[in-house]
């Protein structure tokens, strides 16, 4: 029975994703979510108390996947120079697929949801964390040129999450490949001749 229900939780999990990620969070409805699962609304409230839960659901089920796939990125990465230009590609690409983890970062209108605050630092206390270590290794190797670890990843950690809206939504300037390539030079070797 157990099996049951986490089955049937997995599979609202996955409707209502696509129903989020194409209509929001705003103007998505139980009885949407409901409709899409083949379920009545009220066996929806079986598994879920509300519209927010099931939202909570799907973009802790989104951060999961985000964070596992950057772990297995860049796990068996020995140099940190590459392995630090992989977690921004990785971390860039994927957060571009994930719209309603995104979301559940940016949207000043989901901000009164509590557990929003609590996924948003939770994200970038984990983000600063592998960043950090990642540059304490370089430095360590010598590879990296910087003082302080933290507040260098702090610095990079801030200028992706400052790109990503001229990332993923301004395509006037050339496709999405070429841009986050342009960000990794541009983070990596900055623009002063050497």
């Amino acid at each position: 029975m157990l099996v049951q229900h986490e089955e049937a939780r997995k599979n609202i999990i996955e409707i209502a994703r696509d129903i989020f990620s194409h209509f929001g969070f705003k103007k998505t409805t139980m009885e949407e979510i409901a409709l899409a699962t083949r379920k009545g609304k009220s066996s929806i409230y079986y598994y879920f108390n509300s519209k927010e839960d099931i939202f909570k659901a799907v973009v802790e089920k989104e951060a999961e996947e985000l964070k596992s796939e950057l772990t297995r990125k860049i796990s068996d990465i020995e140099d940190p120079i590459e392995r630090l230009k992989v977690y921004i590609t990785v971390r860039m690409r994927k957060l571009n697929k994930l719209t309603n983890f995104y979301t559940a970062l940016k949207s000043d209108y989901l901000s009164h949801l509590e557990f929003i605050e609590e996924i948003r630092k939770s994200y970038d206390l984990d983000e600063v964390r592998i960043v950090s270590g990642i540059i304490q290794e370089g430095i360590e190797r010598g590879k990296f040129a910087v003082e302080d670890p933290h507040s260098s990843a702090v610095a990079i950690v801030t200028a992706m999450k400052g790109l990503e809206v001229p990332l993923f939504i301004n395509k006037e300037h050339g496709n999405f490949e070429a841009r986050l390539s342009s960000l990794i030079n541009f983070l990596f070797y900055g623009i002063v001749k050497r």
